[in-house]
């Protein structure tokens, strides 16, 4: 039985007692937060702030139930904005949640009274968000003008949708497949009230356009005797037609009678491998008709995805923000495959595989690794190591371990080769149900070699520039678009790659091999070598060793990922002393460091600056550390549509808050170690694997009382500025005493500074 079944399968024989105390924390979470759509001008306007959707899932489930109020599938359009009005549906989207990226292998429903309208925009309703429920369990909303109700609530892989009709008549449900290729399928049939199609999966990075080798399948079941039926496309409406395909604008619509007052159930299953898979898993995790026991055991899921960190404060605010920022590091990655185990292989292999756990994808890796992933290692190592044997399973099946795998295929968008960074973590963490050797093998074979056809680099296999960064320590302006196949970032990859380096050297030694260890520690100073001596800031560099002649630290370059070169000259968390010492020394590092708050150069909507404001604690000077990363937590994170700075990023921003609002963070991950911040809650219990619990409490903590004045571990003087991973992992308690002034006398010698990590 698979793990998502059997959790639903309990939670479905809760108590009326656990039932009601479901309502502890799920009440605090606001899916509407990063709904709302703002031009991102770093961006050039293309993308939006936040990126995310208020869905109903199963933690990192299949499909994610949303409301839609935007019909394409096209790139950075999520399926639902907060600005809008209108609702044309609902979704089982596939959105890579928090990016610019796009939906795929969906299917919208919409029922209709009275008049049938197909197209989305002509059968779209108004909505207010006054009358909206929106939950990670139930969303709830009127449509025209409370003519209908509509309720929705699910499994991972199957939708259960309750429609009341306030007036007798004739009623509608319109099926979409949402191809814009148009390339999309419908079939009907009456007798089994049953509607089935497809839509096929296409890519948007490597290969733009062309088809990514699997489909999403889907399966609509109404208990509803069907009366009418019919097809629709551009042209038009047919009825009594019972199947289409590749048509634009296609889908299929059924019609049946309903009285004032009825409720009608309708329910959507869905599968990445065929038809006979959204039945199966109909089947299995949605076989009955009763709403509300769907809606209990989803209910009952979330409280205990939620309970995994029970925090307490009288600040609802920081409560909702809390709860909703782990809501938000729920979706991703996500499994893919069928209840009994089937998933189609990676990479347009158009075959059908199997597994026995969760099959997962979606991996944002270049976001994720950096808090995202530390945190469900932490809380979820089992399904930790589930994520891990999918990206050993993508290897065998593509031939090399992906960079950014989505969409179940290779992409290089983005730069690093970041799963070495959750591998190495994991495996130094004590996870173990994963296959190492083949894992370590994947991993190896990235760091070392290219792909021999130059076809395979192009489609995003092996590291991009490999052969220049293993030449020149670096890599340099020079490289061609035909000989690199980068176009530009150089200074960000040698970065990424350097710490790469260290991850995977920091897994060799633990496996025993000593000389590729040696090898990656070394290369993982490579980092130095786009290090500006004339200024201390990351600069792109000529072939020929000299920098460029611009040294203005804050001009935004084609050799920076998205971001400027003072963001990536913090980008050496395995070796921040080493940097220290290139910079000039500690009061020229603590100077820039100050210089990237007081001059506004801190951008927290992306990623390259999640680790800055922790990095006064190398300096000495952790109460820095906690004055700015309480600010960020303040300003950067609101309740709202609005309330998130920057996209999401697979839920790698709100990993940060999760992270930071427990008082310690991941600066480098496969360390062995955290950095303290400044804990927000009074109290925070942390569930563990083996019954055991970790708390966090902070006496005084309050929006003013920022500062550690003192902590205990386990009852005994803590005066370092970092956390073990052992300390957590095998429980405990930690407590500090917080202030409104800063204690420069706490954990800031050099004894209390994080270790050095290079050997």
């Amino acid at each position: 039985m698979k793990k998502t079944t059997f959790l639903l399968l309990i939670a479905w024989t809760v108590t009326v007692h656990l039932a009601s105390a479901a309502e502890s924390l799920i009440r605090y979470v606001d899916p509407a937060v990063g709904t709302g759509a703002k031009p991102n001008a770093f961006m050039g306007g293309d993308s939006q702030l936040g990126q995310t959707i208020p869905a109903v899932l199963v933690p990192n489930g299949m499909n994610f139930w949303t409301p839609q109020t935007e019909e394409t599938e096209l790139k950075c359009v999520a399926p639902y904005y907060y600005n809008k009005t209108r609702l044309q549906g609902f979704r089982n989207s596939h959105w890579i949640v928090g990016g610019c990226t796009q939906d795929y292998g969906s299917v919208t429903i919409m029922p209709m009274l009275g008049q049938l309208k197909t197209q989305p925009d002509e059968r779209a309703s108004t909505f207010s968000h006054e009358e909206e429920t929106m939950r990670p369990d139930y969303y709830a909303v009127p449509l025209f003008g409370g003519d209908i109700r509509a309720e929705m609530t699910g499994t991972s892989r199957t939708g259960i949708f309750r429609f009341t009709f306030r007036k007798a008549g004739m009623a509608y449900l319109v099926v979409t497949p949402n191809s814009d290729e148009g390339q999309g399928s419908v079939s009907i049939d009456a007798e089994r009230g049953e509607v089935t199609g497809s839509n096929p999966v296409h890519r948007i990075y490597q290969g733009f356009g062309e088809p990514a080798g699997f489909t999403g399948y889907f399966q609509v079941l109404t208990g509803k005797r069907i009366e009418q039926y019919g097809v629709y496309d551009h042209e038009g409406v047919i009825a009594g037609k019972a199947d289409l395909s590749a048509r634009k604008a296609m889908g299929a619509w059924i019609g049946f009678h309903v009285e004032a007052g009825e409720q009608v159930i309708v329910k959507v299953a869905s599968s990445f491998c065929d038809v006979a898979g959204a039945r199966l898993n109909m089947a299995k995790e949605c076989p009955g008709w009763d709403f509300d026991a769907v809606r209990n055991a989803l209910t009952a899921v979330w409280e205990d995805r939620l309970g995994a960190i029970n925090v307490e404060s009288t600040d609802t605010t920081a409560l909702q923000k809390f709860y909703t920022a782990m809501y938000h590091a729920s979706f991703l990655p996500h499994a893919i495959n069928d209840a009994d185990g089937r998933y189609p292989s990676f990479a347009g292999g158009r075959t059908v595989c199997h597994t026995d756990g969760d099959y997962y994808d979606d991996y944002s890796m270049w976001d994720t690794y950096r808090a995202l992933h530390p945190l469900l290692s932490i809380l979820y190592p089992r399904q930790t190591g589930e994520m891990i044997q999918s990206l050993v399973d993508k290897y065998e099946q593509g031939g090399w371990l992906p960079i950014f795998p989505c969409w179940n295929s290779y992409t290089s968008e983005m730069i690093g080769d970041h799963c070495a960074s959750l591998i190495a973590d994991a495996w130094l963490k004590g996870i173990r149900n994963f296959d190492i050797a083949k894992a370590y093998t994947a991993l190896r074979k990235n760091a070392f070699l290219q792909p021999e056809t130059y076809a395979d680099y192009c489609d995003g296999k092996g590291r991009r520039a490999l052969t220049s960064y293993l030449r020149y320590g670096y890599i340099p302006l020079e490289d061609s678009v035909k000989e690199a196949f980068h176009q530009a970032e150089q200074v960000s990859r040698t970065m990424e790659y350097a710490y790469d380096d260290f991850a995977l050297a920091q897994l060799a030694r633990a496996l025993g091999h000593r000389r590729d260890a040696d090898t990656l520690y070394q290369r993982a100073m490579n980092y130095r070598n786009v290090i500006d001596p004339r200024t201390g800031y990351a600069q792109g560099r000529h072939a020929d060793g000299s920098f460029l002649t611009a040294d203005n630290a804050l001009t935004a370059c084609s050799f920076i990922t998205e971001g400027y070169p003072c963001h990536y000259t913090w980008y050496a968390p395995h070796d921040p002393y080493g940097l220290m010492r290139l910079m000039g020394g500690r009061k020229v590092y603590t100077a820039k460091l100050d210089s990237m708050f007081t001059e506004g150069r801190y951008w927290h909507g992306n990623e390259p600056c999640h680790q800055v404001a922790y990095m006064f604690n190398y300096a000495g000077q952790p109460w820095k550390t906690q004055r700015w990363v309480r600010r960020i937590m303040e300003t950067e994170y609101r309740t709202g549509s609005d309330g998130l700075s920057g996209n999401d990023d697979a839920g790698q921003m709100s990993a940060w808050y999760v992270f930071s609002s427990l008082g310690f963070y991941p600066v480098c991950p496969a360390s062995g170690h955290y950095v303290i911040g400044s804990p927000a809650f009074s109290s925070a219990v942390i569930r563990l694997p083996g019954g055991k619990h970790f708390t966090i409490r902070a006496v005084n903590a309050s929006p003013t009382n920022i500062y550690i004045q003192s902590a205990r571990l386990n009852g005994r003087s803590y005066d370092r500025s970092y956390l073990l991973h052992a300390d957590i992992a095998r429980g405990g308690t930690i407590e500090f005493v917080m202030g409104s002034q800063p204690n420069p006398r706490w954990a800031s010698s050099a004894r209390s500074c994080p270790p050095k990590l290079m050997p």
